[in-house]
């Protein structure tokens, strides 16, 4: 899923990274959303409100949501330096450090009731902006832009004119190639919503112990990842 690039990388470590990726962006919004109130993993409406506190001349507000944008910028400057750094002496190892700091900064977050009891909600929602930002441009990078988990804006946007090209292609390559791009988008598309569904669930018995789930999935991800590496080891060796 991860250490596949150029040419190596296919349509079904693509499939396999959005599914999974799509589904903790989901859980982590949704958790964001009943816990502080907050979109946690894109800033569109964090600049909407941001204005909206300028012309209110709530400037303090507006600091607050201007921070929240940053946190996320942040989060992807992070993973983009540690990328392009690591892929210089380990390139198929790259991605670990981002999703390592993301699980950490997770989990802190999930615990952060026990940890530090009356825990503003500003660090929480900046806490998972950042975390946002370091997983949607880790995926990015690592799909060369063909997938992108935390925000589903562009996404229906791309799939919109997608559906619109079956009107117009009727090459059998061609119309594969659209149908691939498409159940793509789509599986990005409900895994986040289902990610959002189970996470909504799980929040009513558990608050924000709700992200041990992403957690969870984003270890689930490491290990997948790391036991294919082991197969197609062995499997040269055998050659």
């Amino acid at each position: 899923m991860f250490r596949h690039k150029g040419k190596g990388r296919r349509y079904s470590h693509n499939l396999k990274l959005a599914s999974i990726l799509s589904g903790v962006a989901g859980l982590v919004n949704i958790t964001g959303v009943l816990s502080v109130n907050s979109l946690t993993t894109n800033v569109t409406g964090h600049f909407a409100f941001f204005s909206e506190q300028l012309f209110l001349k709530n400037y303090e507000m507006a600091l607050i949501y201007l921070l929240y944008i940053l946190f996320f910028l942040s989060g992807a400057f992070i993973s983009g330096l540690i990328i392009e750094w690591t892929t210089k002496y380990k390139p198929h190892s790259s991605y670990i450090i981002p999703l390592s700091i993301e699980i950490i900064i997770i989990l802190f977050v999930g615990f952060s009731p026990d940890l530090i009891p009356g825990i503003s909600q500003m660090i929480i929602s900046s806490a998972l902006l950042f975390a946002m930002g370091l997983q949607n441009a880790l995926v990015t990078r690592v799909s060369q832009s063909v997938v992108r988990t935390t925000h589903l804006t562009g996404l229906f946007t791309d799939l919109g004119i997608e559906l619109s090209l079956l009107f117009f292609h009727h090459q059998k390559a061609r119309r594969k190639q659209i149908n691939k791009s498409i159940f793509l988008k789509l599986m990005i598309i409900l895994c986040f919503f289902l990610g959002g569904i189970l996470g909504a669930f799980t929040y009513q018995h558990f608050q924000l112990k709700t992200l041990l789930i992403p957690v969870g999935l984003l270890l689930f991800a490491l290990w997948y990842d790391r036991l294919l590496i082991r197969y197609y080891h062995i499997k040269r060796k055998l050659r």
